[in-house]
């Protein structure tokens, strides 16, 4: 990431979960492709136009699934000069419900990282949508220390609540959606945003409401915007094209084929086959009503329907339920269940349809966050009916552009909708005042404006960061410019000699812009910060500690959490130490040398005690990794774990080769980190079990000790000198 001014501000989306493409998207696939998917495309699509904005990318998931479109693995889809939608691995390759996508999410980040590396632009802020997008955007803000900004879309909690009402209970809950998981990131997510924007009112008040941390947030009321060329009125001409037309055609000849009276008015219901969309009220307020029988045709939409078998449990019972009521109230010629409409130019024509036909459109979602339909269908033309809770409370206050009701009345259902078809200058005026106050209020281009005079006029000295006395990460972005990485062992390598550590630390501060500073110790991190400030020694840019079972940046601050998630995979703690609990040669190290991924012991040399320990953890099939250094010091760590892995792994996330590194050591601990690619230097003062490294590829044994060996190693290979003739 280049450290240059930007033209203008570079703004990062995340949106990882659904199917997300530029083109023919696939709204109502499943519940992960709705509304959000449609709120962050047009949002990047909007700020690209803005002549302030440098660029916007859109950062989801690659999906590599032959069951989908191959669109969805290109690396990089642009959308214009200044967009682009960024796909990065997540968990594989095969698409996956947003639930299962939680424990991928630091290798996200970390993917994230490394594409950054690259770019020529500095990113102003990050924006989070949905939880799992405002994990990701949170660890990032912390490592660029830029503002982070969130959209929650649906919450946690209230679903929570939702779902116990329905009757299930805990078990099933958290099997299936890991609901507590989402709500613990929530709330950490209001403890560290700097802005939150919501689309109502409500949202705050009620939803964001019922969080601890709620008070903690600052919240902007920013409605999402419409596409108004597409979203068009039923009645203007001069808009309508070709493709519109054929969609017209098509979308017509589709609804004959299910009403005996086509010509009648249309009652339309657009929605997921949710539970909690309730469209059983609709069918159930239609089929008991025969007056609203003979004034109108009912039409339900619910998303691009595959067959019922390819269906998800839930999505098959809601459609199974609709079908039931259709044939128990004998709906047939006058109900339509059409099974895949093609989304990407019927939707407008379908709202047009309705409101040529003086129809209305019904949402009777228990709840409703915000109710996008609702606007579509108001810049259409079509007066609305929606339930009294949550969105549409704001979007009729602003539109008047239909009636408010309480879903679990069936009465108040049938009634507003038949007020509305009979009275003609009721219907004229909601039509009339949907059309201008959707422009008025709900335009992308005024949604825009309000998010960038918020976002731009904010003064950094009332960032949550600074306010909240967080600091930033300062290392992360040095760590995506520099050219080199200088890790050392610490004991015995970077100290032991005063003198000889003052020498090395003033070369390595003189390349203190291209060259990374670390250590890797077997130390703990606050006894490895401690023995540092003893020996004068400056606070190292990276920290990898505990034999290489923690990584953190500029002190124990900044943990590494991507590394924690992937070493803790089939991690048994407590049962390696019940395995070799009643080994009598080893003793227990002290309490404070041991951390949640290190157990540690005494061991005096023997190749026996070795084998036996070795023999009893893989006979129990137990995952670890077994290091044995100074003649004396056993540690077990998780079997991702060392601080060669640990190495590694820094290369990976920060994207520079192994052979730009430069390491250190000089006993067993430090075996693994000297092997391979990075440069290697074995100090004059090591320990014999070192002897094995002996005439390796890269691995320089220098004669001095201590960290004049390390000075010795660095001249040997030319290391720093390489960068002065760049």
């Amino acid at each position: 990431m280049s450290s240059f001014s930007n033209p203008g501000h570079y703004i990062l989306l995340f949106s990882l979960h659904g199917l997300i493409r530029h083109r023919d998207v696939e709204l109502g696939h499943d519940a992960d492709t709705g509304g959000q998917v449609k709120y962050v495309l047009e949002m990047m699509q909007s700020l690209s136009l803005r002549p302030e904005v440098a660029r916007v990318d859109l950062f989801t998931r690659q999906i590599k699934d032959k069951r989908y479109s191959s669109d969805y693995s290109q690396a990089v889809e642009p959308i214009n000069d200044k967009s682009r939608i960024v796909r990065l691995p997540c968990g594989g390759g095969r698409y996956i419900r947003k639930e299962r996508l939680w424990v991928h999410l630091d290798e996200y980040i970390d993917r994230v990282l490394r594409f950054l590396k690259h770019e020529p632009y500095t990113a102003d802020w990050v924006h989070g949508h949905y939880a799992d997008g405002g994990y990701v955007a949170m660890n990032l803000a912390e490592y660029l220390g830029i503002p982070f900004v969130y959209t929650g879309h649906s919450l946690g909690r209230p679903k929570l609540e939702k779902l116990i009402e329905e009757g299930l209970n805990d078990e099933v809950i958290e099997k299936k959606y890991d609901i507590r998981r989402r709500i613990e990131i929530e709330e950490d997510v209001l403890e560290k945003t700097d802005r939150v924007f919501t689309s109502t009112q409500q949202e705050v008040d009620e939803q964001y409401g019922s969080y601890q941390n709620h008070p903690l947030a600052n919240y902007t009321v920013n409605p999402p915007g419409l596409d108004l060329h597409r979203f068009y009125p039923y009645h203007a001409q001069d808009q309508i094209n070709v493709l519109g037309e054929e969609a017209r055609a098509a979308l017509l000849q589709e609804l004959r084929r299910y009403f005996y009276e086509p010509e009648k008015p249309l009652i339309l219901a657009l929605c997921r086959p949710d539970k909690r969309k309730n469209i059983s009220a609709l069918i159930h307020a239609f089929g008991q009503s025969s007056t609203l029988q003979s004034k109108a045709n009912l039409a339900v939409f619910m998303g691009i329907r595959r067959s019922m078998d390819e269906m998800e449990e839930d999505e098959r019972a809601v459609l199974q339920d609709a079908l039931m009521l259709m044939d128990h109230y004998g709906l047939y010629g006058r109900m339509a269940l059409p099974k895949k409409p093609g989304f990407q130019f019927d939707v407008p024509e379908l709202y047009r349809i309705a409101a040529r036909l003086r129809g209305v459109f019904v949402n009777p979602a228990l709840t409703e966050p915000f109710g996008l339909t609702l606007l579509e269908a108001g810049a259409c033309g079509l007066p609305i009916v929606a339930t009294n809770q949550g969105g549409p409370v704001d979007i009729v206050r602003n539109c008047k552009n239909g009636i408010l009701v309480d879903v679990s009345n069936l009465g108040e259902i049938s009634e507003a909708i038949l007020k509305i078809l009979n009275d003609p200058d009721a219907w004229h005026q909601f039509s009339e005042s949907g059309i201008e106050n959707v422009r008025a209020v709900y335009s992308w281009d005024s949604s825009i404006q309000r998010y960038l005079d918020r976002l731009v006029a904010e003064p950094q000295s009332s960032r949550k960061m600074v306010s909240a006395g967080r600091k930033e990460n300062p290392v992360a972005r040095k760590l995506m410019q520099v050219e080199r990485m200088v890790i050392l062992d610490i004991d015995n390598t970077l100290t032991g000699n005063s003198q000889a550590t003052a020498r090395l630390m003033d070369v390595l501060k003189a390349h203190r812009e291209k060259v990374a500073f670390g250590v890797a110790t077997g130390r703990t991190i606050d006894s490895a910060l401690q023995h540092l400030k003893e020996n004068e020694v400056p606070l190292p840019d990276i920290l990898i500690t505990s034999v290489g079972s923690e990584i953190y940046y500029s002190g124990g601050e900044f943990r590494d959490t991507g590394w924690t998630t992937h070493i803790n995979n089939k991690w048994d703690r407590e049962r390696l130490r019940g395995l070799l609990a009643e080994v009598s040669f080893l003793q227990p190290q002290s309490a404070e040398t041991e951390r949640q991924f290190k157990i540690s012991y005494f061991l005096e040399p023997d190749v026996q005690h070795l084998k036996t320990i070795r023999d009893i953890l893989s006979g129990a099939k137990v995952r670890y990794n077994l290091i044995y250094s100074h003649q004396r010091y056993l540690d077990l760590l998780p079997q991702r774990a060392s601080k060669g892995k640990a190495l590694r792994y820094l290369s990976f996330k920060w994207n520079l080769p192994l052979n730009r590194f430069l390491v250190a050591g000089d006993s067993g601990n430090d075996e693994e980190m000297l092997r391979g690619e990075p440069y290697g230097i074995v100090v004059g003062n090591y320990s014999r079990e070192m002897e094995v490294l002996r005439g390796k590829w890269r691995v320089y044994f220098a004669k001095n000790t201590h960290a004049d060996g390390v000075l010795e190693g660095i001249q040997h290979y030319r290391f720093l000198e390489i960068l002065n003739e760049k």
